[in-house]
């Protein structure tokens, strides 16, 4: 037998995890698939496509058609790479552009029917928190750090210290649209980097007193912007330190632009013609920023939102999840009552888990959602006891809650809102990932995991079946159990009518 053909017969396969990041940014969509083997992340593929769906974003905030046929056309070439992959295993996150657009559901629906994976849309805090999750897991861990990513839409600034985010900020300005805005005539004035720096200082006041006071050792620079603008400073300066940037540096990249005058006389090796048209604005965001926080030097990073996401998709396979440390932090803010919290979640998931599958609400996601909801449903009460659901469901609604994607924070906190009292179904959001119908379920199991602890007390619930048919849900007590609790048999009683405005019939015996 050949020895090739006994190669590696005696070593011992690891289990391992595939995973896929995509990245659905204003300027450019990116795909990272990876591996993860004993705890340690495998980066196997990255693929980078030009969208710019910033461009198509009008004053009024609606994604215009020809930039969506953009996004779908690429999304379908990322399909491929796709295929297979479990669907816990994939994350698909959206940034400035589609948090802005008012249309952003006709999108989201076009790509579900292109990729078989929910698209998520992150809010501004979240994306700088993932950031620099992907700065921290890919750097050298050295004292604090000041990350900034600039991005189509927007651009994010964050000091943190080793993997925890001490300080974080999304700003609304980004190369595609301060292209827009300030370089519209494909000309390089210098009136024209005087208003896109001046405007992006502007901005930068709201951040600029609590960076500068919290201080960092080192600044760090992500993103396609960043890594051409460190690439020409290389290029102009025989003496550039490799892999940075300084101000000097970066006031004679603008003099050389307004020099050459237009986007297709620029002399930079380094520059490629699809990032050209928005890489002034870039650039003049970059100067604004050395300017309002001190910046001395810029060292860049290749990591940035996507490798952020895969490895908190490791974090979650195989460590702890942001989300407990979110929860955490609001039931400390908020004095919850922990044990009581621990029975109803005890309550709501035994109910959901008997029931579950006749409703068709098994998935992993709204089974931790629902749980998170029994867990911070009384968030509020610190407020007020009196109409406590609306002002937990407000907290939950507005609160920054590191883990959780726009679409998620909405339904915890909807879940929240209506989890006592009549549920008026005309306020309840649209949502694109959950079905009207999953939502209302969902309510009823968690009012009826709050009703049956109104005591608040251990030990004093029995055993309780529970079996779902279509849009009635049956639960069994012991008969005398029941009979000696009047009140909760009046509860639920009430509990009944409730229910049936949700379409569902509440049978107890």
């Amino acid at each position: 037998m050949n020895q090739l053909d006994t190669a590696f017969n005696d070593i011992e396969v690891r289990d391992t995890t595939h995973v896929a990041a995509l990245d659905l940014g204003s300027n450019s969509f990116h795909l990272i698939v990876a591996r993860i083997n004993a705890g340690s992340v495998q980066i196997l593929h990255k693929v980078k496509q030009k969208v710019r769906l910033a461009e198509g974003l009008d004053e009024k905030d609606i994604l215009s058609h020809e930039a969506m046929d953009r996004g779908i056309e690429t999304l379908q070439q990322f399909a491929d790479s796709l295929r297979g992959f479990n669907p816990d295993s994939v994350r698909i996150v959206a940034t400035h552009t589609l948090r802005q657009a008012r249309n952003a559901n006709v999108f989201i629906k076009a790509a579900r029917k292109v990729l078989a994976y929910p698209v998520e849309i992150i809010a501004g805090i979240e994306e700088a928190r993932l950031i620099y999750q992907g700065v921290a897991h890919t750097s050298e861990n050295s004292g604090k750090r000041l990350v900034m990513d600039i991005g189509g839409g927007s651009t994010e600034f964050i000091i943190g210290e080793g993997f925890t985010p001490l300080l974080l900020r999304s700003l609304q300005m980004g190369c595609v649209n301060y292209t827009q805005r300030y370089f519209t005539r494909s000309e390089l004035r210098p009136k024209a980097f005087h208003k896109a720096r001046l405007a992006a200082g502007q901005e930068l006041e709201m951040i600029q007193r609590r960076f500068r006071k919290l201080a960092w050792d080192q600044c760090i620079g992500t993103s396609g912007t960043i890594k051409t603008i460190v690439s020409i400073a290389e290029e102009i300066d025989p003496q550039a330190k490799p892999g940075t940037v300084n101000l000097s540096q970066i006031e004679t990249i603008i003099k050389r632009c307004c020099e050459a005058g237009q986007y297709s006389l620029l002399p930079f090796k380094s520059l490629s013609e699809e990032r050209a048209p928005v890489f002034a604005a870039g650039l003049a965001i970059l100067a604004a920023s050395f300017d309002s926080l001190n910046i001395t030097e810029l060292v860049f990073s290749p990591s940035a939102l996507r490798e952020g996401v895969i490895y908190e998709m490791e974090d979650r396979l195989e460590h702890d999840d942001i989300r407990e440390r979110t929860a955490d932090s609001l039931a400390t803010r908020y004095d919850v009552d922990t044990d009581h919290a621990r029975r109803v979640l005890q309550t709501t998931l035994e109910i959901y888990q008997q029931v579950a599958s006749d409703w068709c609400l098994q998935t992993t996601e709204l089974q931790q959602l629902l749980g998170w909801a029994a867990l911070l449903h009384e968030v509020g009460l610190q407020i007020n006891s009196r109409r406590v659901q609306h002002h937990s469901g407000y907290i939950l609604q507005n609160a920054e809650l590191p883990g959780f994607n726009q679409q998620q924070q909405d339904l915890l906190a909807t879940l929240v809102r209506f989890h006592r009292k009549k549920v008026r179904t005309n306020e309840l959001p649209e949502f694109i990932e959950y079905s009207n119908e999953q939502v209302l379920k969902l309510i009823c199991i968690l009012q009826l995991g709050v009703l049956l602890n109104i005591r608040r007390q251990d030990d004093f619930l029995p055993e309780i079946s529970a079996q779902a048919k279509q849009d009635k849900l049956i639960l069994e007590f012991d008969q005398h159990w029941l009979q000696n609790s009047p009140l909760v048999l009046a509860d639920l009683e009430l509990e009944a009518e409730y229910m049936r405005g949700c379409g569902i019939r509440l049978v107890v015996r």
